[in-house]
């Protein structure tokens, strides 16, 4: 076995302690979620859109740690005698944190911010407002979360297929299985020929898509799995 891809969805991170910002009816302080990230929303009014991801940005840089779940991965990919990459549908930076290096963030980065006019991508750790300038161009209420809204294509799909289809071992933690095309990684590691692994507290998408299910918290059973990968390895 030379190499595992390992997806990761908002299941790891809330075991840190990251809130969903997803209320009741699917709602953000009487706002529908999507009207708060969408390219259209940020036009429409870019101080609300701003307002939501500052939140949560403040959040992540509150005192959220990475748990067992992302330092096992750290250790997986530092450990193993081959190539290991965490794909994340989730945008904190707690796998990084954690100790992996090898991560593609597919919907984007909370800790960076884009420029809607020259395309600047910078680090960003502090609030944005209508006044933020970018550093690159100068435009002022440009920068944007550099964040995939719904609408928007996820980043890097060419490179992350090219790493399933070379798959030995694919691994889904903590996600739903339900959203395309994250959902769909599943298949084509398979139609490769991949072993296929879940984690999470329940079922998730269509049934028998995964060779093999484990429930539970994946801070308590990804360093097991983990452990017991890199035993065969040896």
């Amino acid at each position: 076995m030379r190499n595992i891809v390992v997806l990761t969805g908002a299941g790891i991170s809330a075991e840190s302690g990251i809130e969903t910002f997803r209320g009741a009816g699917g709602l953000w302080e009487g706002h529908a979620v999507e009207d708060v990230a969408t390219p259209e929303a940020f036009a429409r009014d870019p101080g609300l859109v701003h307002q939501f991801y500052n939140l949560r940005r403040q959040q992540l840089l509150a005192g959220i740690e990475p748990n067992p779940a992302h330092v096992a991965l750290a250790r997986l990919e530092r450990e193993f005698d081959g190539e290991v990459l965490v794909v994340t549908q989730n945008i904190d930076d707690l796998h990084e944190r954690g100790g992996s290096e090898n991560v593609i963030h597919m919907h984007g980065e909370l800790l960076k911010s884009r420029c809607v006019s020259c395309g600047e991508v910078s680090e960003c750790r502090h609030d944005l407002t209508v006044a933020s300038e970018c550093p690159r161009c100068h435009a002022v209420g440009t920068p944007r979360p550099h964040v995939v809204w719904f609408g928007e294509i996820p980043l890097r799909l060419p490179e992350i297929e090219r790493a399933l289809i070379a798959a030995d071992l694919f691994i889904a933690v903590g996600t739903s299985g339900r959203v395309y095309p994250a959902a769909g990684f599943v298949r084509l590691a398979r139609a490769h020929e991949a072993r296929t692994i879940e984690i999470n507290l329940e079922e998730t998408g269509p049934g028998g898509a995964f060779q093999e299910s484990r429930r539970g918290r994946a801070g308590e059973i990804l360093p097991d799995l983990v452990g017991s990968i890199l035993a065969r390895d040896a």
